[in-house]
């Protein structure tokens, strides 16, 4: 075994020399390394499962692999193997450590989901910002500071891509402890912001909460993560995280352009109100 045990060492840790940045995050997406207060701990959950479950699995792959080298059928052997049945040692380890590897994950996806759904006190919030998700784009009401963007349906270019430019956009100030409160006008939605690592759905007639810290400046991608229609792939949206100046030059800016006060759901077919409107009109 010391002649096989040093070639593979040495193997393992030239192959983890070489691993890529991107590789040791789990190739997880670029640019989201400190992106919010809860990207590190997310981080951390998935590569470390991975490692574990590349261990199980190289231990399984091995054994499979011994078993068919050291118990093939030999030249001149006939008959069936001797037949072995009831080894309660092996039976009790192969039904005990997966029972253990199971809890294992679950305990520590539930700490670190506790963590990213737990809402800030109302004192401590910094910053808050409703988000309207509609067919097939995004409106954002700036709580706090009483106004509102609203957003069109992204363009798309001759090759038909997305256009960056004519994204709607969520400016967001670097930490500042953020809650996001996230709406939908007519079917169900998800906010998801790429390098965020986390998505959560916008339920027709019910309030979500997204509650973190913005820790780094930059711009990151957004897009809906449930299929909303035909127009779905191009619900997509930009956010960027600026310095307070910058963020404040924003509010200004949508001010200015008269954009105050806050959108509402008006259009929102899930609601009576909506509905009587709709009625009434037709009547008419």
């Amino acid at each position: 075994m010391k002649w096989v045990a040093a070639p593979v060492a040495l193997s393992a840790a030239l192959l983890l020399a070489g691993c890529t940045p991107e590789q040791q995050r789990g190739f997880l997406p670029a640019g989201s390394e400190q992106a919010t207060n809860h990207t590190d701990g997310i981080t951390g959950l998935w590569v470390t499962s991975w490692i574990v479950l590349l261990a199980v699995g190289v231990i399984t792959w091995g054994l499979i692999i011994w078993a068919t080298v050291a118990y093939r059928r030999r030249k001149g052997q006939t008959g069936l193997p001797v037949q072995l049945r009831y080894n309660m040692p092996i039976e009790t380890f192969f039904t005990v450590v997966p029972v253990i590897l199971v809890l294992g994950f679950f305990a520590f996806t539930a700490q670190e989901q506790s963590k990213i759904e737990a809402r800030y006190d109302k004192s401590e919030v910094e910053n808050t910002v409703e988000v309207i998700g509609k067919r097939w784009a995004w409106d954002f009401n700036y709580v706090d500071e009483d106004v509102f963007f609203q957003g069109v349906q992204v363009q798309t270019d001759a090759k038909g891509e997305a256009t960056p430019e004519t994204m709607p956009v969520l400016y967001l100030p670097v930490n500042k402890k953020t809650e996001l409160r996230l709406e939908t006008r007519d079917v169900i939605h998800s906010f998801w912001v790429v390098e965020f690592l986390y998505k959560k759905d916008m339920i027709p007639g019910q309030t979500n909460y997204m509650s973190f810290e913005p820790t780094k400046t930059g711009t990151f991608m957004g897009k809906c993560a449930e299929l909303c229609g035909e127009s779905h792939s191009m619900m997509l949206f930009q956010v960027k995280v600026v310095e307070q100046a910058e963020y404040d030059a924003y509010i200004e800016s949508l001010r200015e352009a008269g954009n105050t006060g806050q959108a509402g759901l008006d259009y929102n077919p899930n609601q009576d109100r909506f509905h009587g409107d709709q009625a009434k009109a037709e009547n008419e």
